[in-house]
């Protein structure tokens, strides 16, 4: 166990490293200025995050993949349909009510939509499209056409939402589809998949594992855009307060206790479902159920040193480093932005659980290396994009459109496979350090260029951004591994073609 939990400190320690130098160079140029206190907090907290981001990510390994496999697979061969559904909504809503990335995002709206209400919301939005990404297994039906029908659904209601003029509403309802997979639900719900899949899936198991993550990352949306029908006149931002000693003395204690209560409640409902489903069907021996209850404590332990880390550390020092920067100059902001962007993934922790699956389920045919590099270039690009939008004021649907088009209309070049895992990409790059690094350093940049009142409008939207642009960047890889193929047989028959008759052996 140790060497394991040194080797997945490793990992971290890669994954962290390079958000953390660059903000603290950009410190030492006279573009930055962070106070020694700024400094001192952020380090500490980025030292804190390796280590919070390596025992999560052994505890995902050990706990919560090996039950949501196991729960996804013991329900399905049960063959009792109305249960299994029933149980996936239920874990939808309940999982995602607590989901501590959801939080963040609601306390940063809290003025200007009830917090409560959003994430209610967002549940019902989850809870529905799980049960329709089962059903998607269950009857073997194509992802991309599934997709692009709601996509086209969900196009039609943000028509609705400018025609009912609180269009600004429409940035947050899109970063609520982003912020919906995040560390606690991503590795149950992708397991889950996989346990379903390989037990209803038939030949196509593999790719039909993938997926779940996309449609619940589609829902909330969905759910929340009806909530933006029902809301009449004008809306009102009231900025937080990003500063670090907001979140230091008696405030971090405060900080520390609400993350532990977020996550206890979050891996408690996880942890309910399955002990229910361990009693009627699944009855793990013993050794297995032991095993599964350390993975849980190190995910908890794990999760709270995570989160209470970037708020306290990375949330303030965001918002501070992209105010500062626009101030300065908006190319450079673009830039910063694009390099953020890049190594930022690397420190989601649901990312490595994707990777790690995604390698297993292909048997290395897309190897985890590449997928890091297709996710950090989209997710750099996303970024830069949107301080592009920020420095010009304009709406994301500009974006986001043709954005979804033309990924939507590389699924039909490129294989399944590719197609599912680039959709359960988008939703699992925007985790906890996307709202509550990214996010607070686009408001930075927003309040610093156009004012705060403008913050609904340019600012949110970022991570719907980063959801976004990976469904392109992994669609382009399996393009160009198509590609390839072709090529090779192209040139393996020119070379049959061309070959005298001297060199063709007769076997007659």
């Amino acid at each position: 166990m140790l060497r394991a939990f040194s080797h997945k400190l490793r990992e971290s320690l890669i994954s962290v490293l390079p958000v953390a130098l660059i903000v603290l160079l950009l410190n030492l140029t006279p573009l930055v200025s962070f106070t020694a206190t700024e400094t001192v907090c952020f380090s500490i907290s980025a030292v804190a995050l390796i280590v919070g981001m390596g025992l999560f990510n052994l505890g995902a390994d050990i706990a919560m993949t090996p039950m949501g496999e196991q729960v996804g697979s013991g329900l399905s061969r049960s063959r009792r349909m109305g249960l299994l559904l029933t149980v996936c909504f239920l874990m939808g809503l309940f999982i995602t009510i607590a989901e501590p990335d959801l939080s963040v995002l609601a306390s940063q709206v809290a003025g200007m939509i009830n917090g409560t209400l959003l994430i209610f919301f967002v549940g019902i939005g989850v809870g529905l499209f799980l049960i329709l990404a089962i059903l998607k297994i269950v009857f073997k039906k194509s992802l991309a056409s599934i997709l692009m029908y709601f996509y086209m659904l969900m196009f039609a209601l943000a028509s609705l939402i400018v025609i009912n003029g609180t269009g600004d509403f429409l940035p947050m309802a899109f970063d609520s589809g982003g912020v919906t997979t995040g560390p606690i639900t991503v590795p149950f719900i992708m397991a889950l998949g996989v346990g379903v899949a390989t037990t209803l899936g038939g030949k196509n198991a593999g790719e039909n594992s993938f997926g779940l993550v996309s449609m619940c990352s589609v829902g909330p949306i969905l759910a929340v855009m009806a909530l933006g029908l029902s809301i009449k006149g004008e809306l009102s931002y009231t900025l937080p307060d990003y500063s670090v000693e907001a979140h230091l003395g008696d405030a971090l204690l405060k900080t520390v206790l609400a993350v532990m209560e977020e996550v206890a409640i979050a891996l408690a409902l996880v942890v309910l479902f399955f002990a229910v489903i361990q009693l009627i069907f699944l009855h793990l021996p013993r050794k297995k159920l032991l095993q599964i209850g350390i993975g849980i404590i190190y995910t908890y332990i794990g999760l709270v040193v995570f989160l209470s880390s970037v708020t306290v550390g990375f949330m303030p020092i965001g918002y501070k480093l992209g105010n500062m920067l626009a101030s300065n100059h908006a190319g450079l902001l673009v830039l910063s932005g694009f390099l953020l962007g890049l190594v930022v993934v690397l420190a989601e922790p649901a990312v490595h659980v994707l990777n790690q699956q995604v390698e297993g389920i292909t048997n290395g045919t897309v190897s985890k290396r590449s997928m890091m590099i297709a996710l950090s270039v989209g997710v750099g690009v996303s970024i830069g994009l949107s301080m592009i939008r920020i420095v010009f004021d304009f709406s994301i649907l500009y974006y986001l459109i043709p954005g979804y088009m033309l990924s939507l209309g590389l699924s039909f070049f490129v294989p399944k496979l590719y197609t599912a895992i680039a959709f359960d990409s988008g939703g699992v790059a925007s985790g906890p350090l996307t709202s509550s690094f990214i996010l607070p350093f686009a408001v930075g940049a927003c309040v610093a260029v156009q004012g705060a009142s403008a913050v609904m409008a340019d600012a949110f939207g970022i991570v719907a951004m980063v959801a976004m642009t990976p469904l392109i960047t992994i669609q382009l890889l399996g393009f160009r591994a198509v590609m390839s193929v072709r090529v090779r047989e192209k040139i393996a028959m020119k070379r049959i073609l061309d070959a005298h008759d001297e060199q063709i052996i007769s076997f007659l």
